[in-house]
């Protein structure tokens, strides 16, 4: 998972900014993250502007901490970055 990625302990979450050149880069990142989401079965809140999204993975409450599955959902929402970034 990418560094960039912040665990808070109370209450239990990842959080991450991811920043674009372009509303059409973000857009399009979004899109490809809804579509993982559905997949995974995940649903992070997502906030956004024009260029930026922050995105928060909250902990299930019955665990009380981030799930292995969830820290991959983060690794695979730094893949889909990393395709818009060209790496």
């Amino acid at each position: 998972m990418n560094e960039e990625w912040r665990e808070r302990l109370r209450p239990a979450s990842l959080e991450r900014r991811y920043e674009f050149a372009s509303y059409a880069e973000l857009r399009d990142f979004l899109d490809r993250a809804a579509e993982l989401s559905e997949r995974e079965g995940l649903y992070p809140d997502m906030g956004f502007g024009r260029d930026y999204v922050n995105i928060t993975i909250h902990a299930e409450e019955a665990s009380g901490a981030v799930q292995p599955n969830q820290r991959r959902f983060a690794e695979q929402l730094d893949a889909l970055r990393s395709v818009d970034d060209g790496r």
